[in-house]
């Protein structure tokens, strides 16, 4: 028997009697994932120099609450030895077969994720190689993955799966699957049986059934809208500018506009609704790559309006121009404003970059007629999906809207069918991560997160919250419209509990 094996073959002789009285998970397969509902624990979530031991006391009340789920995203570098890729720290992988073995103690599937794996994080500062491109990463991901099935081999799926990578983006599907595939015959060389979930790609959102016949699971996110679930994040580029969220709400859409030279990537900017002549556009733009030449157009195809946009070593009426090394090319940032009047009534306008780059929107603003109340859409970046449908509306002259209508429909249909159809091909799915800041006002937190639920309810889907404890949870989160309990020592958001528990 490897010597790494005893301690935790100990701790779960000695916890046998405990599971015993657990309640009894279900069985869990790449093809159908049980519908686990539960949290993320993040005492490994960023290394900052000292092991961080995860708490007994969080499995305890997450069973206690009905829970039977726990997601443990991990640093690879709080487990290996002075940044040695090969050299692993049995002090901090002990601490992780505790964590397991708690799990079988009190019911609760352990989903081990490697939120920074050598070569790959979404955190900062980003890793020296590339886990895509580099064969050194990749070799030593799969080494990391294979330590753990030969660590764990011989725990039955329904207690422990392994998800492989957390939100990978910049990354095309083939080179994706060139690396789990890798990582994934490590694993079976040590553990032929061991469940393995890979998230999806650009950050958890899109499925890929070309890992199907790998036999792995899929896991993705729920963090749509992104202006609802990030308001005020300080880690988010433009979160302090966020419009306050309701729900639901007229909500905005991506705003980056790409020419033609790219391809599929070259999606226009719609916005529907009657405008009479005299009414006037606002258009904010926040990033210029290189150059744009953006044009405005009826419904009938004709332009109306066009701008010739350019970065470059003069400052213009940028906040900021930089040439970018990965690109070589100017990229300008700043608040850019252009003002437009219809000459004609128009059904619907067409925003589009005809020539050049790449530029982004940061706002549009329509008024009726010079001096009425404005209608205004926050745009954000956005590569991976085309700009939604803006609908202007005036039927409350004193409070028009324009927006694309955010509510639990527009969720389904936003989030489900792709991963359905997954699911439909022979893979399983869960919600790996999901959670509203804790800057998002309370009311409406608890009616995006309920129609999320039930979204997820009638697909058949778990789902994991980030976080137990912190911003996002249930307990400790910090926000201030919320009326706590005191609860064994923590401060505890009941509503939010009992929603969770609903579902």
């Amino acid at each position: 028997m490897p010597a790494p094996m005893r301690p935790l073959l100990a701790l779960l002789v000695t916890l046998g009697s405990y599971a015993a009285t657990a309640a009894p998970l279900p069985d869990a397969g790449p093809a159908k994932l049980p519908r686990w509902r539960g949290f993320n624990l993040l005492e490994k979530f960023i290394f900052a120099g000292k092991h961080e031991p995860f708490r007994e006391d969080d499995f305890r009340l997450i069973a206690k609450f009905g829970f039977n789920f726990v997601r443990l995203p991990m640093d690879y570098r709080g487990y290996i030895v002075s940044g040695d890729w090969n050299r692993f720290d049995e002090e901090a992988l002990g601490q992780i077969d505790q964590a397991v073995a708690w799990g079988r103690q009190y019911g609760i599937h352990v989903c081990l994720n490697l939120h920074r794996a050598p070569g790959w994080t979404v955190a900062k500062p980003a890793e020296a190689k590339d886990l895509w491109s580099d064969a050194g990463a990749r070799q030593a991901a799969a080494r990391h993955w294979a330590m753990f099935a030969r660590r764990y081999k011989g725990i039955p799926n329904k207690n422990l799966s392994f998800n492989l990578f957390n939100e990978p983006s910049g990354v095309k599907a083939d080179a994706y699957l060139v690396v789990v595939k890798e990582v994934v015959a490590a694993i079976r060389a040590e553990d032929p049986q061991r469940l393995v979930e890979c998230d999806g790609l650009q950050w958890g959102t899109l499925p890929v059934p070309e890992l199907i016949p790998l036999k792995v699971a899929m896991m993705t996110r729920g963090y749509s809208p992104f202006q609802l679930t990030h308001y005020e994040a300080s880690w988010v580029e433009g979160g302090a500018s966020m419009p306050l969220p309701t729900w639901p709400e007229a909500g905005g859409t991506g705003g980056t506009l790409i020419s033609p030279a790219k391809g599929a990537l070259c999606h226009p900017l719609q916005i529907s609704g009657a405008l009479a002549a005299g009414a006037r556009l606002r258009l904010v733009a926040t990033t210029l790559s290189s150059s744009a030449v953006l044009t405005l157009s009826d419904e009938a195809g004709k332009e109306l309006w066009r701008q010739s946009l350019s970065a470059g070593p003069e400052q213009g009426p940028w906040r900021k121009n930089a040439l970018d090394p990965r690109w070589k090319c100017w990229q300008a940032e700043g608040e850019v404003e252009f003002n437009f009047t219809l000459p004609h009534p128009v059904k619907s306008l067409t925003l589009r970059v005809v020539d050049g780059d790449w530029l982004t929107l940061g706002l549009l603003g329509i008024r009726a007629s010079e001096g009425s109340p404005e209608a205004v859409a926050r745009l954000t970046p956005s590569w991976d999906q085309a700009p939604e449908t803006l609908c202007y509306s005036a039927a409350d002259p004193s409070k028009p809207k324009l927006g694309v209508p955010h509510d639990r429909a527009w969720l389904r249909a936003q989030t489900i069918p792709p991963w359905q159809a997954f699911a439909a091909a022979g893979g399983g799915v869960m919600v790996g991560e999901w959670g509203a800041y804790q800057k998002t006002p309370h009311p409406v937190v608890l009616g995006w997160a309920e129609d999320c639920l039930r979204n997820w309810q009638d697909a058949g889907w778990g789902w994991a919250l980030w976080n137990f404890r912190g911003s996002f949870g249930i307990f400790d989160s910090g926000r201030k419209d919320v009326t706590y309990e005191t609860f064994e020592g923590h401060q505890l958001d009941r509503k939010y509990l009992e929603l969770l528990q609903r579902y």
